[in-house]
C-alpha cells in the first residue's frame, strides 16, 4: 500500500491533468479502495459534525444547488462503481470455487463438479456476502447482482448514464431486472433502443423506463413476448401479506386489462362515496369498496359499464408477430395477446341464443350489454408515434380532448413521477392566457397539477433533435428536466432483406360511448367504403398527416 501511495503523490505533483486516473488504475483496485476510503472517511465525519457547514443564516440558494448536484455526481459515479465491484467480486468467488473443486479432485478434471452447479455454489456465496455487506436481504443481493451483471456485460449505455447520473440507480437496475429473460445479444439491442431514447426520458420515472424497456422486448422478441404473457397468466393468484398494527396487504397478480378494470371501478365508486360525505382518504374508501363486495356487505358495489382505453396498432391486431405493444389507459404497454381475446369479445355481437349464430355461450354472459365496445382509429405521428392534435376554445379540456390526453401520455407527466394521472392540466395556466388544447394539455397527478406552487416554470419546448411534445420542468433551484409521452407506436423494423417497410400505421382504440363527446372531424373520419364502422381498418393516408381540429 505504500507504493500506491507514493504512486498517487508522485503523479500528483507531476501534473495537473487527470493524474489521479491512471494512477489509481495502476494502483488497482487496492488504490481505488483507498481513494474511497479516505474520501467517505471525510464525507462520513462531516456528516456526523458539519459544524458550521450547514448554518443557513446569509447561505446563498445556489450554493446549496450546487453542493447537490456534485452529490449526485459522487452517487452516480459510486453505483456504477459498485455495479463493477459486484460483477468483479461474482467473477473471482466462481474462480475460487473452481480452484476449490479441482483441490477437491485431486485437480482430475473428470471428477470436477459440474461447472453449472460450482457457479450457482459461487453465487449463492457472493449473494451472502453481498447482503452482509450492503445490509439487505439474501433476495434483493440475489437480485441487484444480476441486474449488475446485465449493466456491466450487456447494456453499457444504461450503465454508462448511471454514471453520469442520466438515469438513477434504481431505474438502470429495474431496466436491468426487465430484460432478464433475454439473451446477452438481445439485452444489447435493448440497451441500444434505449441509448437513444434518452434525451426523450429525462424526466421519466422508474415505471416509464420499465415500460419503455418493456416496448422495446417485444419489439426485439414479438414471439417471446407472446409465449411470456401466456406463461405469466397462468400465475395469477391471490396472495396476503401480513402488515403492521394489525393490518395485512392483499395481494392479487392478475391479467392487465383486468387489474385495471377493478382498479378504476373501486376508483370511482370512492369517487362516489366520497360525494356522499365519505370523511377519509380516497384509497381508504377503495378498500372498503373492495371488502364490503367481496364480502356481501351492505354497500357493495352495483354492476356498471367501465369505458377502458386500449390503444393497439392495425399490424399488432392482424400480425401478431408485428412486434408493436398494446397500451392500457393508466397502465402502459402490455403484449397484444394480453389484449387480443377481450377486444375480440368486445367486437362480437351480442348472443341472444347460445347456437343460434355463433358457437359457444355470450363471453359476457346472458345479461351482457347491447353495446360492447366502440372502436375508432386513431392517427399517430410517423416518427414520434404521438397522436394526432385536436384544439378547444373553451376552458375545460372536452371529453374527446380528455381522452387525447389520457391516451397520449398514458401516466402523469411530471418528471419521475409514476403516478397515474387523475386530472388534464394546462401547462400554460389558462388564467395565464393558456389555450385548452392538445399541445398545451397533459395529464397529471393531483401532486404534479400544483406545478404552479412548487414549480419556477413549466413550458412546451421545441426541439429540432427529438420531435414530439415535451415540456420543461424548471425547479427554483434552476435544474430543468423534460418529460415526453410515451410512443403509442413505433415505425417499422426494416426487414434484412432490405424491402421497403410498410408505411407508418394507425392506432384503434375504444371511445366513449356517450353521444356527442367527440368531434368527428377532429378525432376521427368515416370509414371508407367496404369497411363498417368499429372496424379496427387503418387509413394508410391518415397516418401520414397531422390532424388539427377545433372542439366545437
Amino acid at each position: 500500500m505504500s507504493t500506491t501511495n507514493s504512486t498517487i503523490g508522485d503523479a500528483e505533483s507531476s501534473s495537473n491533468s487527470p493524474w489521479s486516473i491512471d494512477a489509481v488504475r495502476a494502483g488497482g483496485m487496492d488504490a481505488l479502495a483507498q481513494l474511497l476510503g479516505d474520501v467517505g472517511f471525510l464525507l462520513e465525519a462531516l456528516a456526523k459534525d458539519p459544524g458550521d457547514l450547514f448554518e443557513t443564516q446569509g447561505m446563498a440558494r445556489g450554493g446549496i444547488t450546487h453542493l447537490m448536484v456534485s452529490e449526485q455526481v459522487i452517487r452516480g459515479a459510486q453505483d456504477a462503481l459498485e455495479a463493477r465491484t459486484v460483477v468483479a467480486l461474482a467473477e473471482v468467488t466462481r474462480r475460487d470455487r473452481l480452484a476449490e473443486a479441482r483441490d477437491e479432485a485431486a485437480q482430475e478434471d473428470a471428477a470436477v463438479r459440474s461447472s453449472t452447479l460450482l457457479d450457482k455454489q459461487a453465487d449463492g456465496r457472493t449473494r451472502r456476502d453481498l447482503s452482509l455487506i450492503t445490509r439487505c436481504s439474501p433476495s434483493a443481493a440475489g437480485s441487484s447482482l444480476a441486474s449488475a451483471r446485465r449493466l456491466v456485460a450487456s447494456m453499457p449505455n444504461m450503465l454508462t448514464a448511471m454514471a453520469e447520473r442520466n438515469v438513477s440507480s434504481r431505474a438502470a437496475y429495474a431496466v436491468a431486472g426487465s430484460v432478464s429473460v433475454l439473451d446477452g445479444a438481445q439485452c444489447q439491442e435493448v440497451d441500444a433502443i434505449l441509448g437513444e431514447r434518452l434525451p426523450s426520458l429525462d424526466g421519466a420515472g422508474v415505471r416509464r423506463w420499465r415500460d419503455e424497456a418493456a416496448a422495446a422486448m417485444m419489439d426485439l422478441d414479438a414471439e417471446g413476448a407472446l409465449l411470456r404473457h401466456r406463461r405469466a397468466r397462468k400465475g395469477r393468484a391471490v396472495t396476503i401479506i401480513p402488515g403492521e398494527h394489525g393490518m395485512a396487504d392483499l395481494h392479487a397478480h392478475l391479467p392487465a386489462i383486468d387489474a385495471r378494470l377493478l382498479h378504476k371501478r373501486l376508483s370511482l365508486e370512492a369517487e362516489r362515496r366520497r360525494a356522499e360525505g365519505g370523511d377519509v382518504g380516497h384509497g381508504a374508501l377503495m378498500a372498503d369498496a373492495l371488502v364490503d363486495t367481496v364480502l356481501g356487505r351492505d354497500g357493495a358495489m352495483e354492476q356498471v359499464e367501465l369505458d377502458l382505453g386500449v390503444i393497439i396498432t392495425d399490424r399488432a391486431l392482424f400480425r401478431p408477430d408485428a412486434g408493436d405493444p398494446a397500451h392500457i389507459e393508466g397502465y402502459g404497454p402490455v403484449p397484444p395477446e394480453a389484449v387480443r381475446e377481450q377486444l375480440r369479445a368486445a367486437v362480437a355481437p351480442r348472443r341472444a341464443e347460445p347456437g343460434a349464430e355463433h358457437d359457444g355461450p355470450d363471453p359476457y354472459g346472458e345479461d351482457g350489454p347491447a353495446t360492447r365496445a366502440t372502436i375508432r382509429r386513431l392517427f399517430t405521428h410517423p416518427t414520434t408515434g404521438e397522436l394526432v392534435a385536436v384544439e378547444s376554445r373553451g376552458r375545460a379540456f372536452p371529453p374527446a380532448l380528455e381522452k387525447f390526453l389520457t391516451w397520449r401520455d398514458t401516466s402523469c407527466r411530471g418528471p419521475f413521477c409514476n403516478a397515474q394521472s387523475r386530472q388534464n392540466d394546462h401547462i400554460r395556466p389558462y388564467a395565464q392566457g393558456g389555450p385548452t388544447s392538445l399541445d398545451n394539455g397533459q395529464d397529471a397527478c393531483l401532486h404534479c397539477n400544483q406545478k404552479e406552487n412548487d414549480a419556477l416554470a413549466v413550458e412546451c419546448v421545441d426541439d429540432l433533435e427529438n420531435a414530439g411534445h415535451r415540456v420543461a420542468w424548471t425547479g427554483h433551484s434552476g435544474v430543468t428536466r423534460v418529460t415526453a409521452p410515451t410512443p403509442l407506436s413505433r415505425p417499422p423494423r426494416p426487414s434484412p432483406a432490405g424491402d421497403q417497410p410498410p408505411g407508418p400505421a394507425g392506432t384503434a382504440g375504444p371511445d366513449e360511448s356517450a353521444p356527442g363527446n367527440a368531434d368527428p372531424n377532429a378525432l376521427a373520419q368515416e370509414p371508407p367504403a367496404g369497411i363498417e364502422r368499429g372496424s379496427a381498418a387503418a387509413d394508410p393516408e391518415g397516418a401520414r398527416r397531422r390532424d388539427r381540429g377545433t372542439d366545437p
